[in-house]
Formats: C-alpha cells, structure tokens, sequence
C-alpha cells in the first residue's frame, strides 16, 4: 500500500538560528545608519554643539528656553563658536544641536537594540558557546565606541575648533570594524552558508580578506580627509594641482616626516586616492579571477556585484571631490563605503 504521505512536500528543515541571524541584521542596519547620520554631524558642523557627556541624562534635549539658553551660553566658551561662528543665533544653535543629540540617541537606542535581545537570547539558550562570547565581544565594541565617541569630541573642546582627524578616524573605523563583526556572525549563522569553492578557494579567499582589509584602511583614510576638510582642496581629478603625483616637498612638507600621513592635507588626500586605486583594482581583478569558479556561481555573482559598488563609490567620491564636498554627494559617498565594507564582509564569509 503506497505511503499516503508520499505524495506532501518535505518538512521545512529547522532554523533555530533565524530569529538571532534576524536580530543581528537589525543591528547592523542600525550601524549603517549611526555611520550616515554621524557623518551628516561632522558635516553640518554639529560635533561640538553639546559639550557634555551625559550617558543617561542627556538623553533628553532642552525643554524650554531657559534650558535652551545654558546649553548655547556652554557652546560659546569652545573655540569653535568663538572662531568660526560668532555670529550664530539661537536657531541656527538648535539646528546643530539637533543632528549632534539625534547622533547621540541613536547610538543610546542602538545599545538597547543589541543588549536586550541578547540577554534574551541568552536566557531562552538560543546563543551558546564559541557565539556567545563573540556577541558579547561585540557589545563590549559598542560601549567602546561610546567613549572614543566623547574622546573624539572632547579633542575640540579646548585648543581646536575641530574634532582630531586621528579620533575621528578610530572613531569611524571602531564603527565600522562593529558593522563587519556583525554582518561575519550573522552570515555565519545562515544554514550552509559556504560557497562550494574548487582548487583556487584559497586564493579566493585571500583576495576577499585583502578587499575587507583594504575597505576598512580606506574608510579610516576617508575619516583623515574627513577630519582635515583635505576635500576642500586639490579639487580636481585625476589629477592635483597638476600632478598625478605631487611633488615630494609637499607630500612631506611637516616634520617629523611620520606626521605627514595624519596631518599633511596633501597627504592625506593622495594617499585616499592610492587607495581607493587599489581597491578598485582588486575588486576588478577579484571578479575576473573568480568568474572561471565553476562551482560557485552566487560567489561569482556577489564578486561582480562588488566590483560595481567600488566603482560607484569611486565616482562618488570623484564626485564630491570635483564639487568640494556637498552635503548630499558627500553622504552618499560615506553610506557607500559602508555598503562596500558590508557586501566585501558577507562575501568573505560566505567564501568560506
């Protein structure tokens, strides 16, 4: 007699993994956009308008006009007003405010975000093991970040009218190092996840750690040209000044000459544009070497999908460059470097 349930579609095989993987996800989105809106502050100048840390209590803005009135009064004792914007009123005052407490609440939520649902997690034995250290050494990176965070700030509170470009590069690639710990465990958590590689799987391999590598060396470069408005000159591509390569003299004009690569404008942005060359160039010669994989077509696909994002995020910052930095092409080119260093993580991962 024929098994009457012969003829119904298996069983979906269970993923007890999914709601965590989910959840990480979630987390990861909330990054990229504590990146996005972080770069939006140091664009609008905003940075330094609270001149506080206040971990719980400053949770809540200014509620009245009184309360108004003391956290302007606090912002006209840094240099930055006094320098760059005595003439600032109280509602240009509130706009900066605004996008630097948005920051901040965003990351306070972040926190939340990952801590309760761990806990959670945690308690209901969904996270064991090797996963549960690894997670709790993500969230030790989040609180981490929230010191450098108030590091960063503190650096152009007193002698500067500006944040540190070296803090705002730790700061920015302590975000972003977070955001691939993240998307690397929860691609890790997908059920067979690992593309089938043939005999040059190590080679794959080891150009998909190079390209992760080399994302995160240019975002943290990108935080240097950031920090040191080194986009507001040499506006022109490819070349600077009239040089591809400009002279030795201005690429070394500081001394001692290590301070060159923090402090030098010229530097600083010949030195993001290399990079992003050889990004460029590893990710073209990465898509081409893969595509003979037989085994693996997703991995080709995502490698060639990789290609592309570098090459956008290359004209976008081409673009923002030519334009001398504005605020629209100048977010973009931030949000894409993150969606590089993400698709660069996922693929890595996924090769295995």
């Amino acid at each position: 007699m024929p098994n009457r349930n012969s003829s119904c579609a298996a069983a979906p095989t269970p993923d007890p993994q999914r709601a965590v993987r989910i959840w990480l996800w979630l987390v990861a989105a909330g990054i990229f956009a504590m990146v996005v809106v972080g770069g939006a502050t140091r664009l609008t100048e905003s940075g330094l308008s609270i001149t506080e840390w206040k971990p719980v209590t400053g949770v809540l803005p200014p509620l009245n006009e009184a309360d108004w009135g003391a956290a302007f009064d606090k912002y006209k004792q840094i240099p930055q007003y006094r320098e760059l914007f005595p003439d600032m009123d109280l509602a240009r005052f509130k706009t900066i405010y605004g996008w630097e407490w948005s920051h901040r609440l965003l990351g306070r939520l972040l926190g939340l975000v990952f801590a309760l649902p761990f806990l959670w997690f945690l308690a209901r034995g969904k996270i064991t093991g090797a996963l549960r250290w690894r997670l709790a050494g993500i969230f030790a990176l989040g609180g981490l970040q929230g010191f450098v965070g108030w590091w960063m700030v503190s650096s152009g509170l007193v002698h500067r009218v500006e944040v540190a470009q070296e803090r705002l590069a730790i700061h920015l690639l302590l975000a972003s190092a977070t955001f691939a710990a993240v998307l690397w465990t929860a691609t890790g958590l997908m059920p067979n996840y690992r593309d089938p590689l043939g005999p040059d799987g190590a080679s794959f391999r080891r150009e998909g750690a190079a390209l992760v590598a080399l994302a995160l060396a240019q975002i943290g470069l990108g935080g240097l040209v950031a920090g040191l408005r080194a986009g507001l000159v040499y506006n022109t591509w490819p070349l600077m000044d009239g040089r591809f390569i400009p002279p030795r003299e201005n690429l070394f004009s500081l001394t001692p000459w290590a301070a060159n690569f923090l402090d030098n404008v010229t530097m600083v942005q010949f030195q993001h544009r290399m990079t992003a060359y050889l990004l460029a160039a590893l990710a073209l010669f990465h898509a081409l070497h893969i595509s003979r994989e037989t085994l693996a077509k997703r991995a080709v696909r995502r490698a060639g999908l990789l290609a592309a994002l570098v090459l956008v995020q290359a004209g976008l910052g081409i673009a923002t460059l030519v334009l001398a930095v504005p605020l629209h092409a100048a977010l973009a080119h931030q949000a894409f470097a993150m969606a590089v260093l993400g698709l660069a993580t996922i693929h890595r991962r996924k090769l295995g």
